[in-house]
Order: C-alpha cells, then structure tokens, then sequence
C-alpha cells in the first residue's frame, strides 16, 4: 500500500516531455507491470477464462521446471517445499473460482481481476494477527506475481483507461506505452529513467507531458490524488494546494498561448536568416502517429519506428500487414521522404513473442537491433519484403539500426539483395534502386564511418545510443542521467568526424536522436556543416523552425568551430550560455530551452 501523499509535494525529475498536465493521478501495479483495467464484451468473457487458465498452466510448468532445476542444484528439501506452495496457491480453488467470478460479474479483463483479487486477499491477511498467515501473503503475492506475468505477456489486450488520468510508475516500457489509450492519457511520471528514455520519447511523439527520472515519486502517490506534471521544467506536484494550482494553470495557459503562437508558422521553411534551407522531419512510432505530421508541419519523416508492430502483440506480424502499414505511410505523404528503419528490437524492447528466450544480463549490449535482425533472418526477410512492397507507393528508404561492423553492413545489404531478386522472380513491383541508410549510434561506427559510407546511401545519427555507449552510461537508469551530457568534448568531436566522413564519403547526413529536437544542440549540429536534416518528435518541430528563421549559419559555424576547441562540459555549457543569447537574441532564448544551457 502507497504512503499517504504529502499535500503540495514537489518531486524534480527530468524534463521528458514538453507541456503541463493537471489530473488524477493511477498508479500502475507495485511491480511494475502496466496491469490496467479493461472493460470485455459479454460473448469475450469465456475466451478471457481460457486465457487466464492457459496462464496458470504456463505458471505451473514455469514451477515444474524450476522445482527440477532446483533438485540439481540446490540439495536439501528446502526450496522444493517453496516451490511447492507456489505451485498449491496456483492451483487453489478459492482463488481460481473468485477471479472467475470477477471476471463474469464485473466484466473485467483478467489482469485486473487478478489485481483486485490479490488486493482483498491482502486486507483479509492483514487483519490476523498470527504472524505466520500474515507471512503467508508473501508466498500468495509472489505466486500471484508469476501469474500476472504469464497473462501479460500472453496474447495482448488493448489497455482502456475509464477516464482520463496521469499515469504513474516506476517505468514504462516500449510495450505498455504502446498498448495505452493514448486518449485518456493526461501525462506520464516515472520514477525510472533518464533524457532519452523509451518512456520519455514516446510521450513527445504522443503529445502527452511526461517526467522520468522522479526515483521516489510512485511510493507518496495513490490512485485518485491530483498531479501537476511540468513537462517542460521536470517538476511534479502531488496534491497541489491552491496556490500551486493557480500558478501551474496560468503556466499551463501561456504555454498553450505560447504553442498555439508557434503553430501559425509551422507551414514556412526552415531558412536562415542567410538564405540555407534546413529540412526538418518527425520521427514517429506507427502509423497512427500520422496526424501529427501536418499538425506540426513536419515536412517528411526521419525516422519511422516498427518496434510497434512486433510489441503490440505476441505473435509475430506477418509481411501483409505490416505492408499495410508501410503502404499507409507512404501513400499518406504523397512522395515526401519517409525513412523506415528495421525493427530495433533486444534490450528493453524484446517483443513479445520471444521472451522465451531468457533475459540477457546486459540487455543493452547484447542481441539487439541489426544484430537481433541478423540473428533472424527469415523475420528480416519478411520485413524487408513488406518494405520493398510498399516503396512502390511512395518515396520510401531503409535504415539498418546500431551498425558497429562493416560486416554488419554487408550482411543486412546482401539479405535485401536476396529478397530483391526472390520479388523480382515473383514479378513483384518494387523501387529499384532505393536509397538505403544505416544509423551511426557506436563509438565503433564513428572510428570506421568512412568506410561504412561506401556501402550506403546516408547516415542518420542517433545522438540517444551514441550518448549511452560513448559514456558508459544507461540511458533508463535515472541514478546515472545526470551523466547524459550531450555537450560533452567527446560527444561532440563524434558528431565532427561523422559529418566530416559523410562528406568525404559523399552521403547525406542527418540527425534524428534527442539532440537534433533541442534547439541549442541543433545549431551545434547545423554548425558543423554538412547536416541540412534534423529528425525529431513532432512537436518539437514548430520551436525549431522558429529557431532556424531567427539565426544566421555563419554564426551557427563560428559558434561550433569555437565549442569543439573546449576541453570540458563546464567550458562549453558556459560559452553556450552566453553566446546563445546574442544570436537568438533575449525574447527567443526563453524558458522553452534555457534550462539546457
């Protein structure tokens, strides 16, 4: 049970997100898993039992495997007597009868009825005195647990939300915020996390204010109590008082004056004061995202994330829907350049039908993106087909994620030679040539880019991974975000050396991580020539075309030439701060970006 929030707390977090969002707080499950509720049909009642009783089975054998393990292993009748328990809780009448009956009475998607369960089961317990039953929740709880597990990570429901709410967790991954009513979603506030969190990026695609970073938000906050997320200073408060009401509505207010100010221009060009044209793109999660692109006046896209086919659901998407879906993309932008990068998965973003494979002990460095690609190649091949089948509709390319090898490079290029002639062969339509990319995110991709450069057609940078590797830092860990410094001398010497290979390479260059949606970061980046394309969360755009209207590249030029002759963060956060000033001039250096420099 959450601890009483203090009224009027203030917890600072990380700026996520940009905007302010006043509402009930619903924290998501203690252990972290998105359990939310989700009203079902009356005819989908019975296939909701057999799904909660395919969980228990999958948890029983989950034991069973353990328990064999354990004989090996760990001698002594210990362990099996604990596993044993587990086992018996599973399999209790009570307990499967009373989540049926949930389930049937009150219409509620399994999850939840689990949920509600444990919670009455635990006000029972707590209520006997005998410190031995009351012991006894702790088994119930863990065994409870492994189910609720099991039930998530079975077929996927589509999260409904009863009304609109600011979500609270310790974190959010990938897949839970890709399964929420995005409708009823006020703000995010995550105690994990950092900048360039997954939680945070998807927020800013959705238009939703979010914060991460909190660490001790989610333990002072129940369901029910009002918040203010300030997505754009990091502050959360938690039942406001009416003082801090008053003041956070007026903020909210000018923002969305502020905002509103901004859209009247988000159809001009992005030219500078000196005549060089800039292209800003969005970078999106799924084609549902596709509103906002007009919305904000992106003039293609940069970076098309399908992480989201493969985490909305446990089985596999196959190569006709997700043509549809790259089909859609296209068609929609009417021959403007939309980038579609394979899928980046690994790491925090293991779809779900392959959890199976186990966890990895550093999920970061291990099979992820090209090389979880690589690893499968027939899925590769499925969503190289779909793409190539799409380009035939609209001005499509392809982008290969975290690229450290050229062999990496080779491989991936001659796989989607492969499944060019097999569509050749079927008499298939596709684009031919069409232009393809590989991301520079690796310290070891920087070192080798000139090479990596005669085997494609352009690189995208993305400043979020290439932060994390270079600084030996997790970019989800909100103990170490402070280390995220994307004015650090040696980031910024990298980005130097990639625009400079790009060049002698004869490719195009682009930036499409956090960096290239701040405005201060972005003049670095267009100061170091070569890079006439930035790629961000759209609702960035407007703030940057603004940006880029209000400076000159020659002092974008002066002013990156002088940071990359600093020696510390210190130094170039100090000149930053001042010269930023007299090239944007007081009124547009504002609160929107101050805090960044």
């Amino acid at each position: 049970m959450n601890a009483q929030a203090t009224n009027g707390r203030i917890v600072k977090g990380i700026p996520a997100s940009a905007g302010i969002a006043i509402g009930k707080a619903y924290v998501l499950d203690e252990q972290y898993f998105c359990v939310l509720r989700q009203l079902i049909a009356p005819e989908e009642i019975e296939d909701e039992i057999e799904r909660f009783h395919a969980a228990v089975e999958s948890s029983q054998q989950e034991i069973n495997n353990i328990r064999e393990g354990a004989l090996e292993e760990m001698p002594g009748e210990l362990p099996v007597m604990l596993l044993n328990t587990h086992a018996q809780i599973l399999r209790d009448p009570t307990l499967i009868r009373e989540i049926e009956e949930h389930i049937r009475k009150e219409k509620h998607n399994a999850e939840w009825a689990l949920k509600t369960v444990l919670e009455e089961y635990s006000s029972r317990f707590t209520k006997i005195r005998d410190g031995y039953f009351r012991d006894r929740l702790l088994d119930i709880k863990s065994a409870v647990e492994r189910l609720q597990r099991n039930l998530i990570l079975s077929e996927e429901v589509d999260a409904s939300l009863v009304e609109p709410v600011i979500l609270v967790a310790h974190d959010l991954t990938p897949a839970d915020t890709l399964k929420l009513d995005t409708r009823k979603v006020l703000g995010i506030a995550t105690d994990a996390g950092g900048k360039t969190s997954h939680a945070g990026i998807l927020a800013a695609s959705m238009d939703i204010p979010a914060v991460v970073g909190l660490k001790t938000l989610a333990s002072g906050v129940r369901t029910g109590d009002t918040l203010i997320v300030d997505g754009s200073s990091g502050m959360v408060v938690s039942n406001p008082s009416r003082e801090q009401f008053l003041e956070y509505n007026t903020k909210r207010q000018k923002f969305i004056y502020a905002d509103k100010e901004l859209h009247e221009q988000i159809d001009l060009d992005a030219t500078t004061l000196d005549g060089e044209t800039v292209r800003i793109m969005a970078n999106i999660e799924s084609s549902n995202d596709l509103s906002h692109l007009q919305k904000h006046g992106a003039e293609g896209v940069g970076l098309f994330r399908t992480e989201y086919l493969f985490l909305r659901s446990a089985k596999q998407p196959g190569e006709e829907e997700q043509y549809q879906d790259y089909r859609k993309l296209a068609e929609f932008l009417e021959g403007k350049e939309a980038i579609i990068r394979t899928f980046d998965l690994g790491g925090d973003k293991l779809a779900n039908f392959n959890r199976g494979q186990g966890a990895e002990q550093n999920p970061a460095l291990g099979l992820r993106a090209i090389r979880f690609s690589l690893a499968h190649v027939s899925m590769f091949k499925t969503q190289l087909r779909a793409i190539l089948r799409a380009s035939a509709h609209g001005n499509i390319q392809i982008m290969y994620p975290l690229i450290t090898t050229l062999e990496e490079l080779q491989q991936a290029n001659s796989i989607l030679d492969e499944v060019k002639e097999d569509l050749r062969k079927e008499g298939i339509p596709f684009k031919d040539p069409i232009r393809v990319g590989i991301m520079i995110e690796t310290p070891s991709s920087v070192m080798i880019a000139r090479e990596l450069a005669a085997h494609c057609d352009f690189f995208s940078i993305g400043t979020n991974d290439l932060i994390q590797y270079a600084m030996a830092i997790d970019r989800v860990n909100e103990w170490v975000a402070y280390l995220y410094q994307p004015l650090s001398p040696a980031i910024l010497r990298m980005l130097q050396m990639v625009i400079r290979a790009a060049g002698e390479g004869g490719v195009d260059v682009s930036v499409c991580g956090k960096m290239a949606g701040d405005p201060v970061y972005a003049l670095l980046l267009l100061g170091f020539g070569g890079v006439r394309e930035l790629s961000m969360d759209p609702h960035s755009i407007p703030m940057m075309k603004k940006t880029i209207r209000s400076v000159r590249m020659e002092d974008a030029r002066k002013m990156a030439s002088r940071v990359v002759e600093l020696g510390s963060t210190k130094e170039i956060h100090d000149y930053l701060r001042h010269s930023i000033k007299e090239i944007l001039g007081k009124d547009l250096t504002s609160d929107l970006f101050e805090d960044d420099i």
